[in-house]
């Protein structure tokens, strides 16, 4: 009688399925691994820039691989926020947006040099409070409808200070009328404050950055960069216009190692719009359309201005940002 033996399984078509799944993933590591090794490898070789014609050209470090445990992970992507040994230049930083932008960018470590058209010199709130967080504050006023005296300002700060790191372009001003009846001073001014003074700052200062090989310009946008507004025909012109000129410097100076984007607001609770927030028919209809279901907090633009001023934002050029609560979206 001849001797059995127990049958060997006959795997099902689950089983094969299974094992053929763990071969892949088997290989994909495998490769994965492989990859990684070689980015380790080339890790801090220079290489160059290749930019278009008549465009600085330099060079930048590859980001070096190393192996970290996930604590020192969490740590090496909170760096690229910091901003230690950074000056940042902000306008229009006495209150609102301006002044929640220069708090978040002393407290994520820069030095701040400080300007509106009615700021104290010395002595002033934003500057206690920069300096209580144990960052240096230097104060400017300035008209920005005055293109005098945006030149003579950029003097001084060139005079006193080294070459700003960061510059904040967000002084603005907004004149209301109907379109119809909009004059010729209304369109000046905002055009000068809101547009001229800005392009001015950011060349100046632009081509600063351009040379050393780096930089970070932050315009203030706004909604009515996408939207032409009720009442506001200079104020919706200006800021379209901003927006174009974000990408156009953008365009220029991306490969020079500067990073040229811009924030647009919602709807903030500020001294700009104190009137559409009095408003009880505008107000119930603003609110109405944001998902958020309330107004903006200057606050609300500190994250914005850190991701935008620091090297986490490397690779992130002529980009409106817009932070709104999702009014965009709808």
């Amino acid at each position: 009688m001849a001797t059995s033996h127990p049958a060997t399984p006959i795997p099902n078509c689950a089983s094969l399925w299974l094992i053929d799944v763990l071969a892949y993933l088997h290989q994909q590591k495998e490769r994965a691994q492989a990859a990684l090794q070689q980015m380790r490898d080339e890790a801090g070789v220079d290489r160059e820039l290749s930019p278009a014609p008549g465009v600085w050209k330099g060079k930048c470090r590859k980001r070096k691989f190393t192996n970290f445990s996930p604590e020192e992970q969490q740590v090496a992507i909170l760096d690229l926020f910091r901003l230690d040994g950074k000056t940042a230049l902000v306008t229009g930083c006495k209150r609102g947006i301006g002044k929640a932008m220069a708090m978040a960018l002393a407290e994520a470590g820069a030095d701040i040099i400080g300007v509106s058209q009615s700021l104290e010199t010395t002595g002033s709130d934003v500057e206690k409070e920069i300096t209580a967080r144990g960052r240096q504050f230097k104060g400017y006023s300035c008209d920005f409808a005055n293109r005098a005296a945006v030149y003579a300002f950029i003097e001084q700060v060139k005079a006193s200070h080294p070459a700003p790191d960061i510059l904040v372009n967000n002084a603005g001003t907004i004149l209301r009328k109907a379109a119809a009846e909009h004059p010729d001073e209304y369109w000046d001014k905002v055009m000068e404050v809101n547009l001229n003074s800005q392009f001015v700052l950011a060349r100046e200062f632009g081509k600063e950055m351009v040379a050393r090989g780096g930089g970070k310009i932050i315009f203030t946008a706004s909604l009515l960069t996408f939207q032409g507004g009720i009442t506001v025909p200079g104020y919706a012109a200006s800021k379209g216009a901003v927006g174009q000129l974000t990408m156009a410097l953008s365009n220029e100076w991306a490969g020079c190692g500067v990073q040229v984007n811009a924030i647009a607001p919602g709807y903030i609770a500020t001294d700009n719009t104190a009137a559409l927030q009095a408003d009880a028919a505008r107000n119930t209809a603003i609110l109405a359309r944001i998902p958020a279901g309330r107004w903006g907090n200057p606050d609300d633009l500190a994250g914005a201005t850190i991701f935008l001023a620091s090297p986490a934002s490397n690779y992130v050029n002529g980009a409106i940002l817009t932070v709104d609560g999702g009014w965009m979206g709808r």
